[in-house]
């Protein structure tokens, strides 16, 4: 159980949570301890029952209708009256609300709300994860109605008060599958004074599509905007935070049409400082939609042939790169820490089955664009906070002092020979990833320094950007898919108009935000005592700054736990098929209960259970995040490099189980492979060089591993129908043929 003091998690025991359900409300009481310290609690009182509908998969045995969730966290399957099933069939996948929440001797009842298709329906996967973590997917008719009145194009009055761009050669750089465009740049060399003062430099131009012109405040198109707050991206599809009309269209900065912007204008100095800058509303025309690989390639090779067909805009890609690369040296004289992370592309066909797993690559022209993201990023904050108006801030403080204590004795551990102070800088953490990058613990010391970071959010209390080391940043350049960014432009506009911008009333906050606040506060209160000082009382605009900072930052991790969801859905889906192949890996992390292993080619990862490491007792040790066995000290700790098995997928579970393979058995297991045998428990005793008792040991030991292992769900749902069903008809349930 989660506490909403935000202390330490309670253990409630299965037979605690016979009454009660994931996400219900409940007031408990701590009766004991277990050896390790932890609390184990007894429900007294249930509080509020969670109304969120629950996801599962319809099943009939001995009679009996029942859904099992999808969601294993729930713990009990749900009993259907047959009057209560709808059109719904067997093994489909079903939206059920309860009717009659569970009690001590009695499982919840509820009625199928929704019928959702067949598990291996192509996107079935997205539309479980949209209801499964509440992600609103269908835009209201008033929205939908208002935004079928907005105009197709720019028109004459939509110009009026603004600077005409429309001359000035702005182009968009995107990925190959980009459908909406928020950004557009453009550079010149500039100087800045004149005679010996003149200060040599670039203009550098980012417009930024100008949502809030078409968006009004309180509208129903911003109402479903602040709900959703965030795009959230899936592999084949997108949920847009706007009507595709905006998305796609009239707010796309789609090239060689009139579009709106906003633009930040600034004087870049060859150090890579903003010496000046100023925004302004304008309309633009984009010259040329680029790709990041078309620009990489040109920059590679201005006479190849991307170049020869792009021959006009060369000279204006030249000049964003050396902005870019003036931009980046100031990045690290400024000490903010860059590592160097592989992200993945899920790659589907047309029926969302995975064709392969790639890595994400990042160029040159990713980077370029990304620095003339973050300058104009943060002369808005610069912008907002000299004006003293209120607005949203993106916040990433630096490592907590818990936090802080770990990352030292783990550096003080591996023997790095670097430490970091009571109250780090950025550049200590990125003079740390400098001199071990040659390590061959590299990854793992790099693992450890962003684990000891803690995550960004919106506030409108100012504290920095520890990993940018900015002094005030915020998010300006992504409108068309990020809340917080609509709300930026409006208070530049605002303040533009030396006028104040005033949020509109704001729905009721939902339990992520809830979560996340009580989080915060914590947070907030361990520095507050740290500090010796008295909370100040926030003024009423100031709360609602707050919160809505809180929403925005909680559905933004929402966004990501749904698409994390989706992906480890298609990954274990994908690896069902891969069934017994060995694969090469590298370790991403230790557990107490395990090594989890990342495949090389593959880019998956799995667990390799505690018991599947050898037959010696395994310690973790926590300051090295590394398990060794005591007996022979085999160490396996992040970064270690293994050969595993995968043996067995859940994919309701979503999770992969590999098998570690010693040298001995991978000989074996291609000799058998070749004469088309199985690889059974005894042929591994035999691989170890056990004689056939040991051999017989060890398979029973792993025979009782298995059963001690978390079933699956359909196994969990057929144990409880056989137990209801004696229960209804006094006698031993018999399976249906």
């Amino acid at each position: 159980m989660s506490r909403d003091d935000g202390d330490v998690d309670i253990y409630l025991p299965p037979n605690e949570m016979r009454a009660v359900l994931h996400k219900d409300r409940v007031k408990v009481r701590i009766v004991r301890f277990d050896r390790k310290g932890r609390p184990e609690g007894r429900v007294v009182e249930i509080i509020e029952r969670s109304e969120q509908p629950i996801i599962g998969r319809l099943l009939q045995e001995s009679g009996v209708w029942l859904v099992a969730p999808e969601d294993k966290r729930y713990g009990q399957d749900i009993l259907i009256p047959k009057n209560a099933i709808g059109t719904a069939k067997p093994g489909q996948v079903v939206v059920v609300e309860l009717m009659e929440p569970p009690a001590l001797f009695g499982q919840p009842v509820g009625r199928i709300k929704e019928v959702l298709g067949e598990v291996d329906d192509p996107g079935m996967e997205i539309e479980i994860a949209v209801r499964k973590y509440s992600v609103p997917h269908e835009f209201s008719d008033a929205c939908i109605a208002l935004a079928r009145g907005l105009p197709d194009k720019v028109r004459p009055q939509d110009k009026r008060h603004r600077v005409d761009l429309t001359d000035v050669p702005l182009v968009t750089i995107d990925g190959e599958d980009a459908r909406d465009f928020d950004d557009a740049v453009y550079c010149e060399p500039s100087t800045q004074g004149r005679g010996k003062s003149a200060v040599k430099g670039w203009r550098l131009l980012v417009a930024i599509a100008d949502v809030s012109h078409y968006v009004d405040t309180g509208s129903a198109i911003d109402i479903d905007a602040y709900e959703r707050a965030t795009s959230v991206y899936f592999p084949r599809r997108v949920i847009p935070m706007l009507p595709e009309k905006l998305s796609n269209g009239l707010c796309s900065l789609n090239p060689e049409v009139e579009r709106l912007c906003m633009v930040c204008d600034m004087f870049v100095t060859v150090e890579g400082e903003v010496a000046a800058y100023q925004f302004y509303p304008a309309v633009m025309w984009s010259h040329a939609r680029f790709t990041y690989t078309e620009v990489a390639a040109i920059l590679a090779n201005t006479k190849g042939p991307e170049a020869a067909r792009r021959k006009e805009r060369v000279g204006d890609l030249l000049n964003l790169s050396d902005v870019y690369h003036a931009l980046l040296a100031a990045r690290q004289k400024r000490g903010a820490v860059d590592f160097e992370t592989v992200e993945t592309q899920i790659v589907c066909d047309e029926n969302g089955r995975i064709e392969k797993i790639v890595p994400r690559t990042r160029n040159e022209a990713h980077r370029l664009i990304e620095e003339a993201m973050l300058a104009a990023n943060v002369c808005s904050a610069d912008f907002i906070g000299q004006s003293k108006h209120a607005g949203l801030f993106r916040v990433h403080e630096g490592p907590t002092p818990e936090k802080n204590e770990l990352l030292r004795n783990y550096l003080k551990a591996t023997g790095v020979g670097m430490t970091i102070s009571d109250n780090p800088a950025p550049a200590e953490f990125q003079a740390i990833a400098m001199a071990t990058k040659e390590r061959p613990d590299a990854q793992q010391i790099h693992s450890m320094l962003l684990r000891s970071m803690q995550q960004a959010i919106y506030t409108p209390i100012n504290a920095g950007h520890f990993g940018l080391a900015f002094e005030a940043y915020t998010h300006f350049t992504s409108p068309i898919r990020r809340y917080p960014d609509l709300l930026v432009h409006r208070v530049i506009k605002a303040i533009l108009g030396k006028t104040k911008y005033h949020l509109p009333v704001l729905p009721t906050p939902g339990e992520a935000h809830a979560k996340l606040s009580r989080r915060i506060e914590k947070s907030d209160a361990a520095k507050l005592k740290l500090s010796g000082q008295k909370p100040k009382k926030a003024s009423a605009e100031q709360m609602a700054w707050l919160a809505a900072g809180l929403h925005c930052s909680a559905n933004e991790r929402r966004a990501d736990e749904a698409s994390r969801d989706v992906e480890a859905w298609l990954k274990c889906k994908y690896m069902r098929e891969h069934l017994g192949e060995e694969y090469s890996g590298v370790v991403t992390a230790a557990t107490s209960f395990g090594i989890f292993v990342t495949l090389d080619a593959m880019y998956v990862e799995g667990l390799v259970h505690i018991t599947e490491l050898g037959g010696e007792y395994f310690r973790f040790d926590e300051a090295r995040q590394e398990l060794r066995g005591e007996r022979t000290g085999m160490r396996y700790a992040i970064g270690s490099r293994v050969r595993v098995q995968v043996s067995r997928v859940d994919l309701d579970g979503r999770r992969i189980d590999f098998r570690l393979m010693r040298e001995g058995e991978e000989l074996l297991s291609r000799a058998m492979k070749d004469k088309g045998l199985a690889h059974d428990g005894a042929a591994r005793g035999a691989a170890d060089g056990l004689p056939a008792k040991a051999s017989q040991k060890r398979a029973r030991k792993a025979e009782v591993a298995r059963e001690r292992a978390p079933k699956s769900p359909i196994h969990e749902l057929k144990a409880a129908v056989k137990k209801a069903a004696s229960k209804t008809r006094g006698h031993k349930s018999r399976r249906k043929p």
